[in-house]
Formats: structure tokens, C-alpha cells, sequence
């Protein structure tokens, strides 16, 4: 079950009394029980519109044991001069009495946009020190993560929402050169990478990597750069050097040159689509060999054709982890290292020139 909340609220505030008002919180939760634990594992920074609170914080109750162990959730409202905040402290207590309860705090701020470009100094008193520091500002706000990235080792952000896919690849790569990037339009594509990678590593079929003649990459239309990076992670691991990409209608083309032969790419857009992310993957050799991967319900339905013409299908149950799932990863993520993203996005950079 999980326990009652500490609450404290103050208006026209302080960064020194929330941080004072924190440890308080903390105190009247030792005085009820020494099983309370404050959790310490990851500060979570979240930038957003005020109008979109309510929507922020519907996501992050969604990620499951994937939560911050201190959230600050700075909720930007147009004209405000000072600072309000209400800051709560809960946990969840299962078992004995006498069992550990780990508490999670969550910190929100009422600030105005004159606020943003030294946000640090407002927030820097607030987070816990010695843990990793994650910011977020899924609705823009740019001069909010400049002014925090001194003090931020991850930022976290999701590609898709750059209307254009090269100014999306280029913000990822200036990013990544300052700090730690997440990058939730790369976690769509974790299911797609881990089931291609799958489907060739049987030693039988391990050798038509080298003979890869052309992949075709579907997205929803707001969802091009998951393709790019999904593209950009193939050509890095196998060794491809890609060329600039082409519109042609609505699709993008390209080519990518490999040790024996060109490899054409592919990406088209998949109207009939409601979540983010990508529809679909084929993939075909030189041999006559082609390996296809669609979005169904359950999972992915997977698709081989040998060259001999022998066709065999399956489904790839449970791939699908839903945009809270998305979003639990990338918390999850600021505390690994995923070696694999940042020469994925040097790749998409070269096919967006």
C-alpha cells in the first residue's frame, strides 16, 4: 500500500526555504519511523509549460520503479515574477512494520520565463549532491537546459519533436557534446535494433550481412528521425559509409556504400499509425534473401524468404513497451551508458548533410 504523503507548499518562495522545508519533511518522517529511507539514486530536473503539469506528471507516475529519486518539476508560467512551490515526500511501505520504506520526493516550482536563463541557481540548491542529475524539458525552452547543463551529467530528450529531422540531429550532436544524451526517439527503435540483430545471428544467416542490398525503414511522418538513427546504428555496425538521403514524395532515398557492394535506404512514411515511432523494417540481400519486421498487436510480426523462395513468419511477442515504457528507459538509461547512440548519430548526421 502506499503510505500518506508530507506535504509543504510556500508562495513567493525561496530556493533556501524549499531546501530548509525538504529536510523538515524529512525529520517529521524519521520522527514517525526509522524505516523511512530517503531514496538516492537520481535527481530528475523536468522543464514544461504550466499548462501541461497535469500531462508531465501523468508520465512519470506511468514509469513503474523507474522513478527519480528527487523530482523538481519547474512549470513555466508567461508573466510570473516569483517563484511559488509545493514539495511532497511519499513512499511505499509493503510488509512487516518494520521494513525498509523508501521515500521519493517530488519538488514543483511555479517559475516565469525570466527564471530559465539561470535556472541552475534556483535549482542547484535543491537537488540531492553526490547522484546524477537528469534534465528534461520535453517542451522546448532551449535557454532552460543551456543554463543547466554545468550542473546536469544527462540530458534527455525526444527528436521526434523537432519539426525538422536535421535541425533534430544536429541539437542530439551539440548536446552530446556537453553532456550525456538520452534520446527517446533512439529507445523506439531498442525492439527493432535487438530483433534484426537476432534474426542474423544464427551463424546460417550470419554471413548474408555482408550481402545487405537494401533496407527499408517505415516510420509514423513525425517520426523520420528514429528511422535515421535506426539506419545510422546499421550502417556504423556493419561498416557502411552513407551518403546523403533525397526526398523523394514524402519518402527519403539514399545510399550507403558497404565492402562488396552499394546498399540502398530507404524511408517512407506510415500514415495509419498512432503511436510514435517506427511501423516497420524489410531487409534484403544480394543472395535473394529478404527479412521483414511490421507493428501488430502483441508484438512484431516477423517475415523470411530464403532465396531458394522457402518462406517462414512468426510473431515477436511482448516487443512493444509503450510511451511510459519509452520513458522509464530513458530515466533508466541516465544511469548506463549505451555505446552504440553516438556513432548511430554521427551516421544520421552525414545522411541529413
Amino acid at each position: 500500500m502506499q503510505t500518506g504523503g508530507s506535504v509543504w507548499a510556500g508562495q513567493d518562495t525561496t530556493p533556501s526555504e524549499i531546501e530548509t522545508a525538504l529536510r523538515d519533511l524529512l525529520k517529521e518522517r524519521h520522527a514517525r519511523s526509522e524505516a523511512y529511507v530517503p531514496a538516492r539514486v537520481l535527481n530528475l530536473v523536468v522543464v514544461t509549460d504550466r499548462e501541461w503539469r497535469g500531462e508531465i506528471q501523468n508520465r512519470l507516475e506511468q514509469v513503474g520503479r523507474y522513478h527519480a529519486s528527487r523530482t523538481i518539476l519547474c512549470c513555466v508560467e508567461p508573466g510570473r515574477e516569483v517563484i511559488d512551490a509545493w514539495a511532497t515526500m511519499e513512499g511505499d511501505h509493503a510488509g512487516r512494520p518494520s521494513d525498509i520504506c523508501v521515500l521519493h520526493e517530488q519538488v514543483v516550482l511555479d517559475v516565469g520565463p525570466r527564471h530559465l536563463d539561470h535556472l541552475e541557481t534556483i535549482v542547484d540548491p535543491l537537488v540531492v549532491t553526490d547522484i546524477p542529475t537528469l534534465i528534461w524539458s520535453p517542451h522546448g525552452h532551449p535557454e532552460a537546459v543551456d543554463a543547466m547543463l554545468d550542473m546536469a551529467q544527462v540530458v534527455l530528450i525526444d527528436s521526434i519533436n523537432e519539426p525538422e529531422p536535421a535541425a533534430a540531429v544536429r541539437w542530439a550532436s551539440e548536446l552530446a557534446g556537453r553532456a550525456y544524451v538520452v534520446d527517446l526517439a533512439w529507445l523506439r527503435s531498442t525492439p527493432w535494433r535487438e530483433r534484426v540483430a537476432s534474426t542474423f545471428d544464427p551463424e546460417q544467416w550470419r554471413r548474408e550481412l555482408g550481402t545487405i542490398s537494401s533496407v527499408t525503414v517505415k516510420h509514423r511522418p513525425d517520426s523520420r528521425v528514429a528511422g535515421l538513427l535506426f539506419l545510422g546504428w546499421l550502417a556504423r555496425r556493419l561498416g557502411w559509409k552513407p551518403g546523403s538521403m533525397v526526398g523523394q514524395g514524402d519518402a527519403l532515398h539514399g545510399i550507403a556504400a558497404a565492402r562488396r557492394q552499394d546498399v540502398t535506404l530507404r524511408l517512407e512514411p506510415e500514415q495509419a499509425m498512432s503511436a510514435p515511432g517506427l511501423a516497420g523494417i524489410a531487409i534484403e540481400t544480394a543472395s535473394g534473401m529478404r527479412i521483414s519486421l511490421d507493428r501488430g498487436s502483441g508484438g512484431l510480426s516477423a517475415r523470411r524468404q530464403t532465396r531458394g523462395g522457402r518462406e517462414s513468419s512468426w510473431t515477436v511477442l511482448g516487443a512493444s513497451r509503450g510511451e511510459a515504457g519509452i520513458l522509464g528507459e530513458g530515466i533508466r538509461q541516465a544511469l548506463l551508458r549505451d555505446p552504440t547512440y553516438g556513432p548511430a548519430l554521427l551516421a544520421a548526421e552525414q545522411m541529413v548533410r
